[in-house]
């Protein structure tokens, strides 16, 4: 699925596997902690979180993104043993296992490296690639990376975000990094960018992003969005709870995918299939005569 006016679709590079984005991928969440916002303590068991993985590759996931660490607004920090404890025996299994390209989201070095050593083909970091030798890391490996913005820190970004023109700034802030990825000797076939939605945001500023999404095809790397379940859905259904926001969750990935999100990071990922699916027929429908 190639929205009109959109370049040709991306092949994306992760260590060794060639991901076709010509229709907007999945990402299934795996999130093997006790205290994410959705789905915290679901699958801390290592024979559970491969039962999950099983499960979204499936429903037609093509990426599984495996994070150890919260980081809804105020989450704790944890260490580096913690975060290698909780993700690696996951990415080892799931690498053996599935044949599918593994993501592995944190912002710390040495878990990058540690995860791409056991299989992991993707660096998803919310914070871009910024902490000391993270970049290095990345550049050294083969892998892809997901470049995000966030305004502060997950225990600070909610704290009264402000922006002047919060489509602009975001834009420059990742084609900065962009800029920093290609320095390094990361190619642009391995770089996807995302606007973070729900990271030191309001909701005004999530719909003005959504709303103008395509404008970030424009920086010309791989489109991500992650906007399932987010507090912003929530808001918009009357608070509804993170286990109530699947239909509102729905339209939002439509909504990405019809203006060029060539990636989108959801849970639900059975169900946000099939709405992709109705979504690329109409998009690859022929031209009027």
């Amino acid at each position: 699925m190639v929205p009109p006016g959109s370049t040709e679709p991306v092949v994306l590079e992760c260590a060794g596997k060639r991901l076709l984005l010509e229709r907007p991928s999945i990402m299934g969440v795996l999130n093997v902690t006790p205290d994410s916002f959705s789905d915290g303590g679901w699958y801390t068991a290592l024979d559970k979180a491969l039962q999950r993985a099983s499960e979204m590759v499936a429903e037609g996931a093509d990426i599984i993104d495996i994070g150890g660490e919260s980081t809804r607004p105020g989450a704790p920090a944890v260490s580096v043993q913690e975060e290698l404890d909780r993700v690696l025996p996951v990415v080892k299994r799931v690498a053996r296992e599935l044949p599918v390209t593994i993501s592995i989201d944190t912002s710390k070095p040495e878990v990058m490296q540690a995860a791409l050593r056991a299989g992991a083909g993707m660096i998803n970091d919310i914070r871009a690639l910024q902490a000391p030798d993270a970049l290095a890391i990345a550049a050294a490996s083969r892998a892809s990376v997901c470049l995000m913005h966030m305004q502060g820190t997950p225990a600070t970004m909610q704290v009264e975000p402000y922006y002047e023109d919060v489509v602009a700034e975001v834009k420059a802030f990742l084609a900065g990094r962009i800029r920093a990825c290609e320095a390094a000797g990361i190619r642009r076939d391995r770089i996807l960018i995302d606007p973070g939605f729900g990271f030191g945001k309001t909701l005004e500023h999530n719909l003005l992003l959504l709303k103008h999404l395509g404008e970030f095809r424009q920086l010309g790397a791989a489109l991500l969005v992650g906007l399932s379940r987010k507090s912003m859905i929530g808001k918009l259904l009357h608070d509804a709870p993170p286990g109530e926001r699947l239909y509102g969750s729905l339209a939002a990935a439509v909504i990405a995918a019809w203006q060029g999100a060539q990636i989108l990071r959801v849970h639900d990922v059975g169900a946000t299939a099939q709405a992709l699916q109705v979504c690329a027929a109409v998009m690859q429908a022929p031209a009027r005569p």
